[in-house]
């Protein structure tokens, strides 16, 4: 998402200094530089990667910062006037740019000191590409690289963390388990594709999904999607993942195996685990299924990072209308003939994917919503019943080349407009895809929805069940 845009749209009347920033996140990084950072006519460090979102208090529209990738917990607040210095951080501005971008904004004076603090502020927080982020990040990395257990990043933020409140909570998600409901029986189930999102607003794809869940499976491959970024295909971890009711334990050798055949370095990145969400509700609701079977079930957790022809948030793509190509001939991206098979690499990892994950025993899952529309997602446009109707029709399109098992279908009907919906689980169900290639009968659609976004914008998923052939 872009910084820019959301303070071009939050830009309300400036406020009193004192109220530039609120709030503390939380981190051990050493103290910033001070003044120091910011002399007036050096290049200032670039504003990281980070999540904002517009919050209201007191009749004041403020912006709230948090890190995606989980370096610095807790959350900031900027009024809008501090946001927009922070936007313009973007590692070739100086303090005088600065100012006078802001002049020609708000038709008045920053003064050079209150640059400095809110330049110093976001330094000594960790939001900045600068020596302090870079120290903090180091320490980060090592701490979690040290742990033999993944913690449950979002009990007690998403979800419950007493294990019989969290017991209750999803038993009233998902209802009665392994219900069938006309598509086979529980157990030839052999790929789930299922949301991301949280529990509450998808909790009718997660129950259509998960109540088929095959109760047999000794071995389950969850593929989600890396967030936070990772500069690599695929990112494994060979940590167990803690829930409130129980570790879901990681099959070591098989990570260790599809290691072996990785291009790249596949813990390069592993740090992304740490806070992705994709994995780890999949994980809780696993543990909620098994039960008692739980210490007899291992995991394979699969991040699924860019694989090589996507477009990038900030690329052209990312600027298409993402309701404007319903009519397919109304696209002609190159990357509609993008094949990731084609790129170094990725044929080998997921083919020794689908070699690790044959038999009757194993249970393929891709933890992926589907479309991310609206202005919270840097779309110029307010999302209404028209865009609604257009969003899904194209999701209903790229999904039907899914239910047929055709991963490249499905890939390349996602990304014939460039991905102007912002599709983040394509790579993520077309991994799952490919791994049960072959295995796989056709997929039943079990649930399409979408939940709106309270920035402004909606998020689409479905919930789906593909029988096993073998």
């Amino acid at each position: 998402m872009s910084c820019v845009l959301i303070a071009e749209q939050h830009t309300p009347n400036p406020v009193p200094e004192t109220r530039f920033f609120e709030g503390a996140a939380k981190n051990d990084c050493p103290a910033g530089r001070g003044a120091g950072i910011v002399a007036d006519e050096m290049i200032l460090p670039a504003l990281r990667n980070l999540d904002a979102a517009p919050v209201e208090e007191n009749g004041e529209t403020f912006i709230c910062l948090s890190d995606p990738e989980g370096y610095v917990e807790g959350q900031v607040s900027l009024s809008g006037p501090a946001f927009f210095v922070a936007a313009c951080l973007d590692g070739t501005a100086s303090v005088a740019d600065i100012r006078k971008a802001f002049a020609e904004e708000f038709g008045a004076q920053i003064t050079e000191e209150t640059v400095h603090k809110v330049v110093d502020f976001l330094d000594k927080t960790g939001f900045l590409h600068s020596e302090t982020f870079f120290a903090l990040r180091t320490a980060a990395r090592r701490e979690f690289a040290g742990l033999d257990t993944r913690p449950a990043w979002l009990a007690g933020k998403s979800y419950p963390d007493e294990p019989a409140e969290l017991r209750e909570y999803l038993g009233h998600l998902l209802g009665t388990p392994h219900q069938a409901q006309g598509h086979g029986s529980a157990g030839s189930v052999r790929f789930l594709l299922a949301p991301h999102i949280d529990f509450c607003r998808g909790r009718s794809a997660y129950a259509a999904a998960y109540t088929r869940a095959e109760p047999r499976a000794r071995l389950v491959f969850i593929f989600g999607v890396a967030h936070a970024g990772a500069e690599a295909p695929f990112v494994l971890t060979r940590k167990h993942f803690a829930t409130p009711l129980g570790t879901v334990q990681t099959e070591v050798d098989v990570v260790e195996r599809l290691a072996e055949v990785c291009h790249w370095d596949p813990f390069e990145w592993e740090i992304a685990h740490k806070t992705e969400h994709s994995i780890e509700f999949q994980a809780v609701l696993l543990a909620h299924l098994l039960g008692n079977r739980l210490e007899e079930v291992r995991i394979v957790p699969i991040l699924c990072g860019p694989l090589g022809v996507e477009a990038s948030p900030g690329d052209p793509a990312g600027s298409a209308d993402p309701a404007g190509s319903a009519d397919p001939a109304g696209s002609a991206d190159p990357a509609g003939s993008a094949d990731p098979g084609a790129v170094a690499g990725v044929a080998d990892f997921l083919a020794a994917c689908r070699e690790e994950a044959q038999g009757g025993d194993v249970l393929v899952v891709a933890g992926a919503d589907l479309a991310h529309v609206g202005r919270r997602f840097g779309d110029d446009l307010d999302v209404d019943e028209g865009v609604v109707r257009l969003v899904e029709a194209r999701d209903r399109e790229d999904l039907a080349f899914a239910l047929k098992g055709d991963a490249l279908g499905f890939y390349q009907s996602v990304m014939k407009d460039g991905n102007a919906r912002k599709v983040c689980g394509v790579g993520c169900i077309y991994a799952a895809l490919s791994t049960v290639d072959g295995t796989a009968g056709a997929g039943k659609l079990l649930h399409y929805g979408y939940a709106e976004d309270p920035a402004g914008g909606i998020v689409s998923f479905a919930g789906a069940a593909f029988p096993s052939s073998c």
